[in-house]
Parts: structure tokens; sequence; C-alpha cells
């Protein structure tokens, strides 16, 4: 028998000693200074491989397993260039909070900067955003370096899955044969039959279990909290973008109703909407019960406390501002994704009631640049709410009978809420904007479906014009960095990490921008629905100051394509429906049905697709933004009319 390579025994303690960690998922990369660590991970039956041909695109595959499960999945790749196009999804994984461990393979140390073909820089090529970064050079194979590899592979893989979440890098040199062949000495030295570096440790279990050293939130500040709570007339709940929705999110709407606290929920704090039934995309447990987040205060009937989704519209006027003032804030996760709601929390806190704002997060990134925070509580949101709701029912005060706040405060936010989703459930009906899309999209995904938004408009439109969901839904989304690069490979990775159908709204731009994306649409176990909001260029920039400037607006903002996605989809062998949406004199082809009609026949056929497919619906920028536009002022003077009638 052949014995094995010293690459082969280097690559294969590698990734042994990942899988005793808890790897599932392999993004593959194709190229050959990686040989050893694919066939190592090939041979492995506890272990997916997914192969991508962009490592652009691997990289957010990668990504959108751990941003739907909270686990990490690895992504391997080349050398060279291959490396350098990982950058983005490591980006978005440090910005955002998600686990991601990048195994990349490099030429020997002996080629650098000497002028061989395929070598570069690599060492710390991705900067300060990796949680943790090792170079590991199989230059000797013995029993006491094999036992450092298997340690450090238990570094990154705790790294990456402790607060804050985040990528981890382990760059990988190897000397030729890359292939499987006769081994140089043909043995380990130094490690005999009992050698932990060679084997592992016995049972399967790690080489090194590495437990957190978070001991939970500071009792004296969580008791302070508690004070201000109970104190407060009109206290607020903010719920902005979180890394696991699927456990924070329940904690915060049961702490809200609870304490009868109005909740401002943005769709990718996992509070917006109830959490689907059953087990969490980890696997843990979701926080929430009376247990964790103590009695309703006294005074409000915690259950009728609102989630509210409609903020962004009802912050619209000055008027419904000054109406709907908190006496505190306390804000969990990074900033919303409302810009009207950042700039209102921004004047909270220059007004002349100055209004008390506490950030929450567990992160290691600071969640407060508008520089409103009067106190920041760095712990889980969940165990944070959790003390909190227990300082609370130690120091609640009764309700004075002049207290503005009470019944009267829960009420306006309540009859702001509900008018403003009666209002666009019914004006859903008439002219189509995008933002009438995703409202109609929202409300008809099934419950097990996963909707993953993208950046630029789609999230935007979702949390301003899908506030009301009456069953539950998970919505996740690319918000860290905020890019539209690797929109389509992200719901790719939550769909092969869940196997659940995602529903991903897109704009043109961005899927063509993650073409390569489509790719893995047709593998086993991916199911993804990209509903494509086709405008023909950038339709955000048509809500900027910059839309006055032609003649250079529209080449160089709007940046029109002309691009036919039905070629696109043929390409990757995806079903593919294209809807008009525009009216005639907007471009828009002759059709029988109207608009609206025609997109609920268009959703009915996207959702009852048996796997992945393309719902193109062609819009009109100018038209969207003067609809958009007039939507909003409806729904400011139907939110004024509400908070004059509390």
């Amino acid at each position: 028998m052949t014995p094995p390579s010293r690459n082969e025994i280097w690559a294969g303690a590698l990734v042994d000693e990942l899988i005793r960690g808890g790897l599932r998922e392999v993004v593959v990369a194709p190229g050959s200074r990686s040989t050893p660590l694919v066939m190592a991970a090939a041979r492995r039956d506890e272990l997916r491989l997914t192969v991508q041909i962009d490592e652009r695109a691997a990289g957010f595959l990668a990504l959108g397993v751990g941003k739907a499960t909270g686990r990490p999945a690895a992504v391997i790749t080349t050398s060279g260039t291959a490396v350098a196009n990982l950058l983005p999804a490591v980006v978005e994984a440090a910005q955002a909070q998600v686990p991601l461990v990048v195994l990349t393979a490099d030429r020997p140390p002996r080629l650098r900067g000497a002028d061989a073909n395929q070598a570069i820089d690599q060492d710390r090529i991705f900067g300060r955003y990796p949680r943790f970064y090792h170079e590991l050079w199989p230059g000797e194979v013995s029993d006491r370096t094999l036992r450092h590899l298997r340690s450090v592979a238990c570094r990154a893989v705790a790294a990456a899955g402790a607060a804050p979440a985040g990528p981890v890098h382990l760059n990988v040199p190897f000397e030729k044969p890359l292939e499987p062949t006769r081994a140089e000495g043909g043995s380990v030295q130094g490690a005999g039959p009992g050698g932990t570096g060679l084997a592992g440790r016995s049972g399967d279990r790690p080489y090194t279990r590495i437990n957190s050293g978070r001991s939970g939130p500071d009792a004296a500040a969580v008791e302070r909290l508690g004070h201000l709570l109970a104190a407060a007339r009109r206290p607020l709940l903010v719920a902005g973008p979180l890394p696991r929705p699927w456990l924070d999110g329940p904690a915060l709407r049961s702490f809200a109703a609870r304490q009868g606290i109005p909740l401002l929920a943005d769709p990718l704090s996992g509070a917006r909407y109830p959490a689907p039934a059953g087990p969490t995309p980890s696997g843990e447990a979701a926080a929430s019960g009376p247990e964790r987040h103590g009695e309703p205060k006294a005074g409000v009937t915690g259950a009728s406390a609102p989630v509210v989704g409609s903020y962004d519209l009802a912050l619209q006027s000055p008027e419904a501002r000054r109406s709907l003032v908190p006496d505190l804030v306390i804000r969990v996760g990074q900033a919303p994704t409302s810009a009207r709601l950042n700039e209102w929390l921004a004047e909270l806190a220059a007004g002349e009631a100055s209004t008390f704002q506490v950030v929450v997060d567990e992160g290691g990134r600071w969640k407060d640049h508008l520089a409103v925070a009067d106190e920041v509580l760095l712990a889980d949101p969940s165990e944070a709410l959790a003390g909190i709701a227990a300082a609370l029912s130690r120091s609640a005060s009764p309700t004075k009978p002049d207290d503005p706040g009470g019944e009267d405060w829960v009420q306006r936010w309540r009859s702001v809420e509900r008018a403003l989703q009666a209002h666009l459930e019914a004006s859903s009906a008439g002219e189509v904007y995008e933002g009438a899309v995703v409202g109609r999209l929202v409300r008809r995904i099934p419950a097990d479906d996963l909707l993953f938004v993208s950046s630029s408009m789609p999230v935007r439109e979702v949390d301003a014009f899908a506030p009301h969901r009456d069953g539950p839904l998970l919505v996740l989304g690319n918000r860290g960095a905020s890019g539209i690069d690797g929109i389509t490979s992200t719901a790719a990775g939550a769909a092969l990490a869940t196997g659940r159908r995602v529903v991903a709204v897109v704009g043109d731009l961005a899927l063509l921008h993650d073409s390569q994306g489509l790719a893995v649409l047709r593998e086993p176990g991916v199911c993804v629905t990209l509903v494509v909001l086709n405008n023909d260029g950038g339709g955000i920039f048509h809500l900027l100051p910059i839309r006055d400037h032609e003649p250079a607006f529209t080449p160089y903002f709007a940046t029109p394509h002309g691009r036919d996605l039905s070629h696109l989809a043929a390409l990757y062998d995806l079903p593919h429906r294209r809807v008009e949406l525009r009216n005639r004199e907007e471009g828009g082809a002759a059709h029988e049905e109207v608009p609206g009609q025609a997109l609920g026949r268009a959703l009915e056929w996207a959702l009852s697709l048996d796997g992945s497919g393309i719902l193109e619906l062609r819009t009109d920028r100018e038209s969207n933004r003067r609809l958009r536009t007039s939507a909003l002022q409806a729904a400011e003077h139907v939110a004024l009319e509400a908070l004059r009638q509390v």
C-alpha cells in the first residue's frame, strides 16, 4: 500500500479537525494548488461539497450557509487572484457577523517575490477583516507539527463562531507534487501508533475544545437599565438587523409584548414577523417565554403592545415625529435599514427632551455611528433582555394618573400601525410600483420559505411597504456592507444549508452582477426563486438629487443595460417568466391584464415552481419614482389622521 504524501497527511489532518469542530459544508472553486485540500475533503462522507467555478460567487455561497444557520461553511480556493476574489464575501462576513472559514492554497514561501507563476502575497491579504488568521506550512510533518495544526484548526472554528462571529483565514502553502503520491520518507516523523497529531483525539472529539469566556451581561448595567425602563413613561424598543434573527427576533417580540413596549422591528431583525414553527436554522432553541422576559409592565396590557413595521412611513412628517417622541429608546443590533428612522433617532438625541438612548449588542463593531447612545451594553441581546426583565420586575413603579405613556403611548403606535397596514393592503391592488410588488409578495410567501432581500432598493422597499403579515416569515439579507455583489450566491447558500426554498428579491443590476451565482441553482438541494425587479438600471438613483443632472445622470448613474434576462435564464437552464408592469406610454408592451392582475398571476407562478426559477417584473424607473412618491404622501396622510384620532 502506498503511504500518503506529506501534503495528504497535512491536508487530511486539517480537514479532519475542521469536521470535528462541526464543519459540514464546503464550497470548492477549482484549481491546482488546492488539490490536497480538495482531495482530503472529497474523501470525507461527513462533508457536502459544492463546486462553484467563480471564486467571488463561491465565497458568497459559503457566506449564505453561515448567514442562514449560524454555522460556518468553508470555501477552498487555489492561489493567486483566486484568493483576492474572496475579499467581498470576507468583508460582508465581518461586517454582518457571519461565520465563514476561508481555506486558501498558496505557493511555498520560497517562491514569493521571486517571479514565480501565480504567486502573490497572500499573507493577511484580507487585512483586519478576519477574526483569526494563520499560515499552515507543511515544511515538517511530525507528531508535534500535526498537533499544532489541529490546535490551530480548533482555534479557527471557535473564532468563526464566537461573538462577534465572522470570517477566519487559513493560508496553506503546498510544495509539489500536489496529487496523491508516494510519501517522502514513507512515514510521519516521531508519530507512534498512539500519536494524537496524526489520528486526532479518541471518540472524534476536537483536539482542543475552546469554551467561550463570556460571562453574560454586566449585572450592574442590567439592573440600571431595568430601573430606567421602570421609570420610563414612553419607552420604545428598536430592533435593527441581527446576525441570528431566528434566535433574537422571538426574544424581542416576547419582551416587547410582556413589558408593553412598542417594538419597531427592522425586517432583518427577525422580530417583524412571527418565527416559523419548528427548530431554528442553527438547531438552537429560540429565546422566549415568560420565564425569560418577565411579566407585563404594571398598567399595560403586554399582549397588545404592537410590533411596528410601518415606522418608516409613520415618521415622514414633523407632526408625527413630535407626537411619537419617546423618553427612552433601547436599540438592539446594528443601525436600522430605514434612513428616516435613523434620522429621527438623531433628532431625539439633539432635541430639547434629549431622549435617553441605549444600544444593546454583543458584536465587536461599534453600533452607534450616529453618536446618540447614552449607554452601550455589550451583551447577547436575548440574555440582556432577560436580565432587564428581571430587574424591571424588582423595580416596577405604578403608572401615575397623569402618565402620558401607558396605554395611551401604546395606543398611538397601535393606531398608526393598523391604519397603515389597512392602507397598504387596500392600495396594493391599484397602480403597481416596486414597493407594492414586495408588499404583495411578502403577504403570499409560504411560512416554510425564507425571504432573501437584496441590498439597494429591495431591502428598503420591504422595510417601508411590507410591514404586515399574518403568518411567520424569516427574512435575510446582506446588510453588513450593503453591497449588491453576491446576492444570488448568498441566497443559494441559504437554500443549500437549510433545505428550504429561498425567495430572493433582487434588482436587475444585482442579478447581472452575480450572474455566475446562477450556476448552482440547479444543484441538488438548492431551490431559489428569483423575483427580479427589472427597471433597466439603478432605480435607487432616481430617488437622489443627482437625477436632475442630465446628460450625465442616465449613462453614469442610472446605467441602462438593455439586457434580455431570458437569455441568462436559458444559459443556466432555469424556468423564466417575464411580466410587464409598465403601461404602454412607459414603454411597456400591450397586455390584456392590468398590471395588478398580471402581478398576481406572476407571483402565483413563481411560488408554485418545484425548483429554482426567475420571475422578471419589468418596471419603469421614472414611473416607479412618481408612484412611490405618491404612495408615500398618501401614507403620511393616513398616519397623521390615525394619530389625531388617538
